[in-house]
């Protein structure tokens, strides 16, 4: 599937400033300003100045929050948002509600307490943001995440993805031909490809985050078989043409 590009010389825009390089800055900007998010629920609340501002909005991170405090911005991340950069790009430090900063595995047990499939769901986040592609949430879309090539202003999502692991997640979900129908059928309606991601442990458990260098992922897109692109008669008629 080409990307979907939203207007003339969007492509070359988005060329010309990769998500790596913002990615970078944002990083960068982070660690100079000792960066530090609230837990608060499912959700990691993030007090920024101006230029984070829109870095984060840039690189596609979490949701700007409109409040009536004037001295503050914030961001609010989800859970998989903010552990990647607090784990993986170590630019933010997470504090709980008695305001005492959390270390990684902490943190770690701390989300997957607050959502049981927090370790699979992260892995799949992980894979997608470490090759530059930007990762949202599905729900509208009926899936867990959507992938993007650029910034949400500039290109189309591209993938629909849903995140499956051994156990529970594989027998309930797609294991009826008319599941993966549905969903097949859903993306396709929005203009995009389904991409499955089968999360393996490999007989490793979740208790901290070092755990994650010995799950596998496994990708597969899956389309919609359309038999008038296969029928015989279309076929003959360009053997006659040619």
């Amino acid at each position: 599937m080409e990307p979907r590009w939203k207007g003339k010389g969007f492509k070359a825009k988005a060329l010309a400033e990769p998500m790596s390089k913002i990615v970078s800055q944002l990083r960068s900007s982070l660690i100079l300003s000792n960066a530090h998010g609230l837990l608060v629920s499912c959700s990691v609340l993030v007090a920024v100045e101006g230029e984070q501002i829109d870095l984060l909005n840039r690189a596609c991170f979490g949701s700007h929050m409109i409040t009536a405090e004037k001295d503050k911005e914030w961001f609010q991340l989800g859970l998989e948002e903010a552990f990647y950069l607090c784990y993986s790009l170590k630019c933010l430090t997470v504090v709980s509600d008695d305001n005492c900063s959390k270390d990684d595995v902490e943190l770690w047990q701390c989300m997957s307490s607050k959502k049981s499939t927090f370790p699979e769901y992260y892995k799949a986040y992980y894979h997608l943001r470490t090759k530059n592609w930007v990762v949202k949430s599905g729900s509208n879309y009926g899936v867990d995440f959507v992938a993007y090539r650029h910034h949400l202003s500039l290109v189309h999502a591209e993938y629909a993805v849903l995140v499956l692991s051994e156990g529970e997640d594989e027998v309930n979900r797609l294991r009826l031909w008319s599941d993966l129908h549905c969903t097949t059928r859903l993306s396709g309606s929005v203009v995009k490809m389904l991409l499955v991601l089968k999360i393996t442990k490999n007989g490793n458990g979740a208790a901290s985050p070092a755990c994650l260098e010995n799950y596998s992922v496994v990708e597969r897109t899956i389309a919609r078989w359309r038999p008038e692109r296969c029928r015989e008669d279309d076929m003959v008629v360009g053997k006659r043409t040619e």
